[in-house]
């Protein structure tokens, strides 16, 4: 149990208690500020630690930033030397430790001396500026939108799944009257979409619905007559490809597809609840080859049953396919998924080495780090990252994780994002993650997102 005196340091402090595994042990927390410095006072196994960190405060958000700080690296100094242990990102706990790095870098100052200083392993530390580094003719924060349509439909649900997606032998009475508010969404969205940089359809998986279902949703889009720009269906598993769907996005001008065998042992994927097999990947992935797409491929590292060598095996054949790029996961305990009910905690061994393991490889097969992010429950404290031959990014995933274009997001459970660049700050818009309220809801959500992004009032 923690007590403490500052409840708006509470969330900062209890990542770093979760992290180490302390959440049943007791705390007693004092903070205070005085002469520029943050002072941490912490009770712990009957010993009183004090820790100072020092740093001119120039306006209440540097002061909130730097109070966040200090109290995070306070306990984690604490409970890495009680425990031993140290941790891939040290006591960062953001989701986006590139965007950290930029802000640093918009300071005028070198992100790598505050890495160091929040105890970040160095090799960790140089690959975000790998990272930054591939992102640079991307990185512009001039402006666009990215389209993202949410097609939460699937065969069946994975363990580790958070998603709303639940099998289409339980949804598919809702799909033809989904795709009809997802067509009134898309064709509301015109007006906003000035500038697009991408659309992306995700689900789920969105070729789990009929080809003539698609080619609506397929339609709807080209209504809108965007301007040539990436254009990714995250098809998703491969027991759903087929020649016709392929066929179809190709006309439609798709010119990415997500294959996400997450491994290519068959043993594993009949524990995680999929019902193809590797061969079926390997099938997939050349029928998408012949029709010229850009193709992502993604991994997940820490599968139950998996050990290094089983996830090295997975590596070497997704290399082998040589896709434009390569996603790495690492496995994370996520609110709604069958693995988190199962399971408090993961310790998933050799998890570092698998990390490891794959930056080298990738690496050697002229890969290189373009998008990162971390999670909160996620195995050893590591990142998702992607991974892409040079020149063939992903920009969708780039704008989406550095948040340097509005998205706009139609169909349940997407969240349209308008970034205002001049104030430092973003603005979202949930929609229902259920779908038959998304359904009741349809004509509000279009409301509510015109008003959003400046065309009209919000609901009420």
């Amino acid at each position: 149990m923690l007590n403490t005196n500052a409840e708006g340091l509470l969330p900062e402090i209890m990542d770093i208690v979760r992290l180490f595994d302390c959440e049943n042990e007791d705390f007693t927390h004092y903070f205070y500020f005085t002469n520029d410095k943050y002072i941490n006072c912490i009770d712990y196994r009957g010993s009183i630690y004090d820790f100072s960190y020092e740093c001119k405060t120039e306006d209440d958000i540097e002061y909130k930033r730097y109070a966040r700080r200090a109290a995070k690296l306070a306990f984690y100094k604490l409970l890495s030397q009680a425990s031993g242990k140290t941790f891939p990102y040290g006591a960062l706990t953001g989701i986006r430790p590139t965007k950290l790095a930029y802000m640093e870098i918009s300071q005028g100052r070198d992100f790598k001396p505050l890495f160091d200083e929040m105890q970040v392993a160095p090799e960790n530390t140089c690959f975000v500026g790998r990272v930054i580094s591939t992102q640079g003719p991307y990185y512009t924060k001039a402006g666009g939108q990215d389209l993202f349509i949410s097609l939460p439909f699937c065969p069946t649900k994975c363990r580790y799944c958070s998603f709303v997606t639940a099998p289409l032998q339980n949804t598919a009475q809702y799909v033809d009257d989904y795709i009809s508010c997802l067509e009134r969404e898309i064709a509301s969205v015109k007006p906003l979409l000035t500038s697009v940089r991408s659309v992306y359809i995700g689900g789920g998986t969105p070729f789990s619905i009929t080809a003539k279902q698609l080619e609506r949703v397929y339609a709807a889009v080209k209504r809108l007559a965007l301007p040539v720009c990436e254009y990714t269906v995250e098809a998703g598993r491969p027991d759903v490809f087929d020649e016709e769907k392929l066929e179809l996005s190709k006309s439609f001008g798709v010119n990415r597809i997500c294959v996400n065998p997450q491994t290519f042992s068959d043993a594993t994927l009949q524990k995680m609840g999929r019902r193809h097999t590797s061969a079926q990947t390997f099938a997939a992935y050349e029928m998408a080859k012949r029709y010229g797409f850009d193709i992502n491929v993604d991994l997940i590292a820490g599968l139950e049953g998996e050990g290094t060598e089983d996830f090295a095996r997975s590596l070497d054949c997704a290399i082998k396919l040589s896709p434009a790029n390569i996603t790495v996961h690492t496995l994370s305990l996520k609110s709604g998924a069958k693995l988190k009910e199962e399971t408090a905690r993961l310790h998933v061994e050799g998890i570092g080495r698998m990390i490891a393991l794959s930056r080298a490889k990738l690496t050697e097969a002229g890969y290189e780090p373009y998008y990162m992010y971390r999670q909160k429950y996620q195995a050893g404290g590591h990142e998702n990252c992607g991974w892409s031959k040079p020149g063939r990014e992903c920009v969708y995933n780039i704008d989406v994780m550095e948040e340097i274009s509005d998205n706009v997001a139609v169909g349940a459970n997407a969240i349209s994002k308008r970034v205002f660049f001049e104030e430092n700050r973003i603005e979202r818009l949930a929609s229902p993650k259920n779908i038959p309220t998304y359904l009741q809801k349809c004509d509000k959500i279009i409301s509510d997102r015109l008003a959003l992004f400046g065309f009209g009032e919000k609901s009420g």
